[in-house]
């Protein structure tokens, strides 16, 4: 998934610096030493060995080097550098917005789809086939010592021979309290997977009563026509771009005071397994998740770090402020630096998620 969405980031860059007249010298998935390169017309495609994200090379956007084919800076009408600080902005935050637009376009095509709510009318749509499904499941409680899992749908409930005919989850509240102490065999559905567990309701969970410490809700689909989900979409994807730029500005800004917590934090290794988590889910929340994020490495790659598009778009503002070139050892410096701190954060995310599978 992660591909994809690199893939659909570097596109960006490329398709706008090619309308723009800029010259790509390399389109990049991965970063080098490279494992594979072939050139097609003026541009070299590879994959390489870092698979922590991509890069496309536009001839002159290093003002101090020579282009990677090994010629001269020579061909300035294509040169990055001699083109005007629009274009140049232009190709910066295609990637971006690349991003932003499939994630816009994944939303849609859940809500035609069909996507999970609570049961009742979405917006004036009926809700459809509800099911009683699991919203949480609480730390230190009898169903988190179990496989349950949030967004399990439940299916029979029994304690011996007497068993829950209505499923909702009131009924399942009182079932649960009146046979405290007692095992129940829960059947549950995760994606097309079928299952079962025993589950004993204990006191002092919920207040007065027993319980194995889940949240219930009955949760249906519901498809919106094709023009209102490409409205719709429209606007959780910027509900959500905020609530993301939120979280990042919080990492980052205890990051700097030394507060963060990176355990909270999930590298590639640890978006493969939630990947699989939300394919089983079903295809509406593999979607959801995915443009989820997509939206993420779009304010990431926003961030004014060195190295990012944010980064290289605030060199831009700077030049045209200032109307001239900035020092390029200088700019290839941070750059640089800023590459280096990234990679160390990667290092250290991608460490963690590996302490988490053990």
């Amino acid at each position: 998934m992660l591909g994809v969405l690199i893939f659909v980031h570097e596109l960006g860059h490329f398709l706008v610096a090619k309308k723009c007249g800029m010259r790509v010298d390399e389109f990049g998935l991965g970063f080098p030493p490279r494992v594979f390169g072939k050139k097609n017309g003026e541009t070299i495609y590879s994959l390489n060995w870092i698979p922590f994200g991509g890069f496309v090379k536009i001839f002159g956007e290093n003002p101090s080097a020579s282009s990677e084919v090994g010629q001269p800076v020579a061909d300035e009408e294509k040169s990055f550098g001699k083109k005007n600080r629009g274009w140049q902005a232009a190709v910066l935050v295609a990637g971006v917005t690349f991003n932003i637009i499939f994630a816009w376009l994944l939303i849609a095509v859940s809500f035609v789809s069909g996507f999970p709510a609570p049961v009742g009318y979405y917006q004036g749509v009926l809700v459809e086939n509800p099911r009683l499904v699991l919203t949480q499941v609480l730390i230190n409680s009898p169903a988190a010592k179990t496989d349950l899992q949030a967004g399990d749908a439940i299916v029979a409930i029994s304690a011996g021979a007497d068993s829950l005919a209505i499923l909702n989850a009131e009924a399942v509240s009182d079932f649960m309290n009146q046979n405290e102490g007692k095992e129940i065999l829960l059947s549950y559905e995760r994606g097309s997977e079928k299952n079962e567990v025993k589950i004993t309701p204990v006191a002092g969970i919920v207040s007065g009563r027993a319980a194995i410490g889940v949240g219930l809700d009955l949760i249906g689909m519901v498809k919106l026509p094709f023009f209102r989900a490409l409205w719709e979409s429209v606007k959780t994807t910027g509900v959500l771009l905020v609530e993301i730029t939120k979280g990042i500005g919080k990492f980052f800004y205890n990051a700097f005071t030394f507060q963060a917590n990176f355990s909270e934090v999930t590298g590639p290794i640890g978006i493969a397994g939630l990947v699989g988590t939300a394919a089983r889910l079903g295809f509406a929340n593999l979607l959801g998740f995915t443009a989820f994020i997509s939206l993420n490495l779009a304010v990431i790659n926003l961030l004014p770090i060195p190295a990012l598009d944010g980064g290289r778009l605030l060199f831009v503002g700077v030049e045209a402020i200032r109307r001239r070139p900035l020092n390029p050892k200088i700019v290839n410096y941070l750059n640089g630096v800023g590459f280096a701190l990234l990679l160390i954060l990667m290092l250290v995310i991608t460490y963690k998620d590996i302490i988490k599978l053990f």
